[in-house]
């Protein structure tokens, strides 16, 4: 007898997707029966991902825009549903951070777009989103957060304010939004290598001494992959979360115990 697919005919949105984390959730999603939407501000890698999850027969296009843009926002919001005729998922996966440095050295312009990348980008997804969850009676909204704003360590402290600010607002916006049937949750990734942003985030090379120094304080002793995170947003995009809202899932090897 054929398993059902997980997420079979959800239409997905995956900000970021063009790469990394992201990139991993477009195609974890899709492999389940997801018609997913990728995402990104560069198109070649935004395009390449589409082009792949449908050269494994899942459904796929990519649309452009900048999460960190009303009006572009609405766009992508817009042209989901006019591509699709729904959206019932929005996975917010792009994120940015400034270089690992002492608190003071962050420019206001590094600030304001960690900001911007990090938390407008939930703010603008969630005031073009909600009203075509409203309407289609419930939605999902799933945001990337990290391990840093649970467990924050120096160097990273406005980032750090940014993705604590991810969870909060994503708790709030669970019990706001709840009685629209719309669940609200969000994932904290520990430190994965792999990642567009890796270097930024250890303050330099990923030479031996700095992953060590990572990897030495995550008890289940690895990092943590974009498989790992896929996995876990397919959980919560999935009728197995139905009643679950308002919480955060450490994907971190036991980093935050």
């Amino acid at each position: 007898m054929q398993v059902p697919k997980r997420v079979e005919g959800k239409v997905v949105v995956v900000t970021g997707a063009g790469g990394g984390i992201g990139e991993g959730i477009a195609k974890r999603l899709a492999q389940e029966g997801a018609k997913v939407v990728v995402n990104d501000i560069r198109a070649d890698s935004g395009e390449r991902v589409a082009h792949e999850i449908k050269a494994l027969g899942g459904e796929a296009t990519y649309i452009s825009a900048d999460v960190t843009n009303s009006e572009s926002v609405k766009l992508l919001v817009d042209e989901t549903v006019r591509h699709f005729g729904d959206l019932s998922v929005m996975v917010n996966n792009a994120g940015w951070t400034h270089k690992n440095k002492p608190a003071l050295e962050v420019s206001e312009e590094e600030f304001d777009k960690c900001f911007a990348v990090n938390m407008k980008s939930i703010y603008l997804t969630t005031v073009h989103t909600t009203p075509v969850f409203r309407r289609r009676g419930g939605g999902v909204f799933i945001n990337i957060a990290s391990t840093a704003g649970v467990r924050p360590r120096p160097g990273l402290s406005w980032y750090n304010g940014s993705k604590g600010a991810v969870i909060v607002t994503s708790k709030s916006l669970a019990a706001e939004l709840g009685p629209d049937n719309i669940r609200v949750n969000c994932i904290n990734p520990v430190f994965n290598p792999a990642t567009g942003l890796s270097e930024q985030f250890a303050g330099g090379a990923l030479d031996e001494n700095r992953l060590s120094k990572f990897l030495a304080t995550i008890p289940l002793g690895r990092f943590s992959t974009a498989l790992d995170v896929a996995n876990a947003a397919l959980y919560l995009a999935s009728e197995e979360a139905a009643f679950v809202s308002g919480v955060c899932i450490e994907v971190d090897g036991a980093r935050c115990v």
